[in-house]
């Protein structure tokens, strides 16, 4: 399926998979048009980005251990269009590793990840959270997300949120039927890694047309492996004096909390 650059599979008005990314190759794939950002037309939404890039870690470099925290730094513009996944070993050991992982469009790297995987262990007896248990999806209303932001990926979700949800503070659940890869199952973890980024237009402080708010990264830290399916967010955004910000979000899957999430966000003015 030929393309050219910084172009979506489909956005030509011709047909597509329902799926994020096409493999092209062992390392090299091609994004369609569900996977297209809401900030920019001809990029890449980081969130299945991200989910991608842990999927190819995770299967090019199989483990026992799990997950424990990933990281991802957007150094450029996240293209459309063709591109390659670079995985590295950086740490082995038996009980503790860490894995690099980028997003390369030719010589560019849009992304760079890195991921921790810790051994498991039976900590049932001394387990334990201090965060506060979701209502269930069908406890919320839906959310017509695409009314608030374009672009491919959002229109490939199903959204809900709180009812009491205001200007920088929110509870959503988010899911997709969409799998990251043509043909392909995701692995647990990437899937609902995939869906995490979305936390950063759930619960928008301002008109995303009047101030621009991206962010310039996305870190996860886990305290069990989460199942995939809905993706749950209580979500607290924040912008300072100076041009920063933050959103953070209480992550859940079906069963309760999991983690966290945080995203660091450079706030403008638009027109300035």
């Amino acid at each position: 399926m030929p393309t050219a650059p910084n172009q979506h599979l489909g956005h030509d008005g011709a047909s597509y998979p329902d799926a994020f990314y096409v493999r092209r190759g062992e390392h090299e794939f091609l994004s369609t048009l569900h996977s297209q950002g809401a900030w920019q037309p001809g990029e890449q939404h980081l969130a299945v980005a991200a989910g991608l890039i842990l999927a190819e870690a995770e299967r090019r470099l199989p483990s026992d251990k799990l997950v424990s925290r990933v990281s991802f730094d957007v150094l450029g513009v996240i293209h459309s269009g063709p591109f390659t996944i670079d995985v590295r070993m950086v740490r082995p050991g038996r009980s503790i590793e860490l894995i690099e992982a980028s997003m390369r469009h030719g010589d560019q790297v849009s992304i760079q990840a890195r991921i921790w995987r810790l051994a498991a262990s039976d900590t049932t007896q001394v387990q334990g959270c201090e965060w506060t248990p979701m209502p269930p999806p069908d406890a919320m209303p839906p959310l017509s997300f695409s009314s608030v932001w374009g672009g491919g990926f959002i229109a490939s979700l199903e959204a809900r949120r709180s009812a009491d949800a205001r200007p920088g503070r929110g509870q959503s659940w988010i899911r997709t039927s969409c799998p990251l890869v043509e043909g392909e199952i995701d692995p647990p973890v990437a899937a609902f890694v995939k869906l995490v980024d979305t936390a950063n237009g759930l619960a928008v402080r301002a008109d995303p047309n009047a101030v621009f708010f991206a962010n310039v990264d996305l870190t996860l830290h886990f305290t069990r492996q989460p199942e995939a399916g809905w993706v749950g967010f209580d979500t607290r955004v924040s912008f300072g004096p100076t041009g920063l910000g933050e959103t953070f979000s209480v992550l859940s899957d079906i069963r309760g909390p999991v983690g966290t999430a945080a995203q660091s966000l450079t706030v403008r003015l638009r027109g300035e």
